[in-house]
Formats: C-alpha cells, sequence, structure tokens
C-alpha cells in the first residue's frame, strides 16, 4: 500500500459518483454481448418457470 505522502494517478471519486451506474457500451460487440446476456437470462428464467 503506498504510504499517505505519495500521491497516485487514480482519481478521487465520492461515493455518489462511483455508484453512477452508468453503462458505457462503446462497441456494437459490446452492445451485442450485453443484450444477449439480457435475453439468455430471460430464456432460462422462463425455462425454469415451465418446468417447474
Amino acid at each position: 500500500m503506498p504510504d499517505e505522502d505519495q500521491q497516485t494517478d487514480a482519481p478521487h471519486l465520492t461515493g455518489q459518483q462511483a455508484r453512477g451506474g452508468d453503462i458505457v457500451l462503446r462497441t456494437p460487440a459490446r452492445r451485442a454481448v450485453f443484450v444477449g446476456g439480457l435475453v439468455l437470462i430471460v430464456i432460462v428464467a422462463v425455462i425454469g418457470y415451465w418446468l417447474s
């Protein structure tokens, strides 16, 4: 751990700033993976409900 005297390059964020909740999907591939994951979760939930 760095001493208190040392400076770090990391920005100082408040708790509210750190929990902003922004999802940044800059490329089409990242968007596809994100949407595909959401669709997969819904499909698994529907199949699980149907089988129970």
